[in-house]
């Protein structure tokens, strides 16, 4: 579920309908007493039980109801902010919709300003760079489709920025640098050895590249950008953990951060296979499959297989699977093979974002 509507009053059933009419990703959850010949869906179990089920199931929640029910109910749920959704807590007349939990991250300041626009209300902002107009590092991330490394440096970061301590900025695909053109605290490095880094209170590097324990160069912020395709071969009934640690081996080998895997890629003969899927499962990563015909039409590639050849009708297998989901992007690392697992790494062309 993409976003929730819940109330639980007459007239908060009423602004949710409303609402829900300008949201069409969102679901309506209504007390049963509410019914209507409508597509709401009607609940008449508790909202102790409701509620935390939802938060567990959606990306957003808006709630209709005192912020102190909410507060109450979701308080033992909370698992942080880079697992929690978006919630936005507004008043049955529409008047503040209030923007209570994964403010950046989540996107709940973002929603509260939509709820409030769809209400004719007035959202309810309280992130301090919010309230100072500056960009905050991981509503940027969140933005740009970037992961955050460590997650932990966020809050050290965007004090620099409320402090307006200097941070060096390498972002060679300018992904962040445009939102801080007009904030002279942020300086613009050319590269990792920039001088500039050196007059710096903290570092900021927009990068798929590898750096190991990045916690010992404190104050350092890794966000990286999810451009990276991991093309996959493997033996039937390999299981998910050699997967794992053949691609976090091959790519730390070639200083390829694995936060940075945007998906995975493989022949289809390998529709079925459970590692490789529990892999993806456990990161959250989607599988493109191809064709043995379409495998065998890429150029450029490794010498042919004679096991990929006769196990699943391909020439070859994570190279060229990798070069298409990369579609014109270059191939960062070839066929790397450790034990049952192939792996080879290219990086996502211009054309595909």
């Amino acid at each position: 579920m993409n976003l929730g509507i819940v109330a639980i009053t007459p007239r908060g059933a009423d602004l949710a309908r409303f609402i829900g009419r300008q949201f069409p990703e969102a679901e309506i959850f209504l007390p049963e007493k509410f019914r209507r010949d409508d597509t709401c869906r009607y609940f008449d179990v508790p909202l102790g039980d409701l509620l935390p089920e939802l938060f567990a199931e959606a990306d957003g929640l808006i709630c209709i109801m005192a912020t102190g029910i909410v507060i109450r109910l979701l308080a033992p749920h909370l698992r942080g902010k880079e697992h929690d959704p978006a919630v936005v807590v507004m008043d049955e007349a529409g008047q503040f919709a209030v923007s209570l939990l994964s403010g950046h991250l989540g996107g709940a300041n973002e929603l509260a300003v939509r709820v409030a626009l769809a209400s004719g209300g007035q959202a309810v902002v309280t992130t301090a760079t919010d309230v100072n107009d500056l960009p905050a590092w991981d509503d940027l991330a969140r933005r740009e489709d970037l992961a955050i490394q460590p997650l932990s440096q966020i809050k050290i970061f965007n004090t620099l920025l409320l402090e307006k301590r200097p941070i060096g900025l390498v972002d060679r695909q300018n992904r962040v640098a445009p939102y801080f053109s007009e904030i002279p605290a942020v300086r613009l490095a050319r590269n990792f050895a920039d001088p500039l880094l050196n007059e710096v209170s903290g570092k900021v590097f927009v990068t798929h590249r590898h750096i190991p324990d990045p916690e010992s160069h404190e104050p350092l912020l890794l966000l990286r950008p999810r451009d990276l395709v991991v093309g996959i071969g493997c033996n039937r009934g390999t299981s998910a953990e050699e997967i794992e640690q053949v691609v976090k081996t091959v790519m730390e080998e070639a200083f390829l951060a694995p936060a940075s895997i945007r998906s995975l890629a493989t022949v289809a003969a390998k529709w079925d296979e459970a590692g490789l899927e529990q892999f993806a499962q456990s990161r959250n990563l989607s599988i493109d499959f191809h064709s043995a015909e379409e495998l065998n039409r890429v150029e450029g590639i490794s010498p042919p297989s004679p096991h990929a050849l006769e196990a699943v009708g391909a020439k070859g297998v994570c190279e060229p699977a990798a070069l298409l989901s990369a579609r014109g992007g270059p191939l960062l690392v070839a066929k790397k093979k450790r034990g049952n697992v192939t792996v080879a790494v290219a990086e996502i062309g211009d054309g595909e974002g």
